[in-house]
């Protein structure tokens, strides 16, 4: 049982890192104020640390990883694109952004519970995970 969880809460981690990068991939170069342009290009090395780690872990159990629900990734990448047709400002894209990090804690922390026999190391990532996705919410806050 350990084993299970612990590939599955690391699957989507992982799967979840790939839509945050890919979120801030589709509104970086919207960005006009060049704070928040470094700070977004920061948290997508942070995201990409901890998806290093999790491939690692993964690699052990002879585990690909996951990719992004297709749906989830595509609704994602439509409402980027729409709400930077319609409104192209740092505040548009801190609340998207915003709005995915919410996404994130929320569906991070069920899949805590939900894989609860997960070993530490895997626990330990998931929480990191969520730790930074809640650091950018503070900081995303100035820009809103």
């Amino acid at each position: 049982m350990i084993e299970h969880d612990t590939i599955e809460l690391l699957r989507e981690c992982d799967a979840g890192i790939q839509m945050g990068i890919a979120a801030i991939d589709e509104v970086k170069d919207h960005v006009a104020d060049r704070a928040f342009f470094q700070m977004l290009d920061g948290y997508q090395r942070e995201y990409a640390d901890i998806q290093n780690e999790i491939q690692g872990i993964l690699h052990t159990y002879h585990d690909e990883g996951k990719d992004p629900n297709p749906v989830a990734k595509a609704m994602a990448w439509f409402k980027a694109n729409v709400m930077m047709a319609v409104k192209d400002t740092d505040a548009e894209i801190a609340d998207l952004l915003t709005d995915g990090c919410n996404m994130g804690i929320k569906s991070l922390n069920k899949y805590l519970n939900q894989y609860g026999a997960a070993d530490e190391r895997a626990k330990d990532l998931t929480r990191r995970l969520i730790e930074l996705q809640d650091r950018q919410l503070k900081e995303f806050r100035r820009y809103l």
